[in-house]
């Protein structure tokens, strides 16, 4: 799967519905793995940690938040040995236009109870 081809577009509007969902029950986080599994029964074949993974929840961010005023889904999706992001969310979540302060696990409390928050409304 190659990022820009409509499988990827699928996929990618597949993750995005996903992690709307769980924010809007209570923005819980889910491993990559649980969302490799959510994905392949809708049959999107996307392994855990490599290949498009890591494009298409900075993708899902991105689209959801272009300008970096929404919370950013993609903080939803977390490693399962320490239950927290990977290095890429951080990463985004401090570049433009998103510029989150405070240390990782500031930040990522922060986003997960604006996502509840955000989502909780729809």
């Amino acid at each position: 799967m190659q990022k820009g081809t409509l499988e990827y577009e699928q996929a990618l509007d597949a993750v995005i519905e996903i992690l709307r969902s769980r924010a809007r029950q209570g923005a819980a986080p889910l491993s990559y793995g649980d969302l490799t599994r959510e994905l392949a029964q809708l049959g999107h074949h996307v392994p855990a940690y490599e290949g498009p993974m890591p494009y298409l929840l900075e993708d899902t961010s991105v689209r959801e938040s272009p300008d970096g005023s929404l919370p950013l889904l993609s903080a939803l999706v977390v490693l399962q040995d320490s239950g927290r992001p990977s290095g890429g969310f951080f990463k985004l979540a401090r570049r433009a236009p998103y510029k989150r302060p405070g240390d990782d696990t500031l930040l990522w409390v922060r986003e997960i109870e604006k996502l509840a928050e955000h989502y909780g409304d729809r």
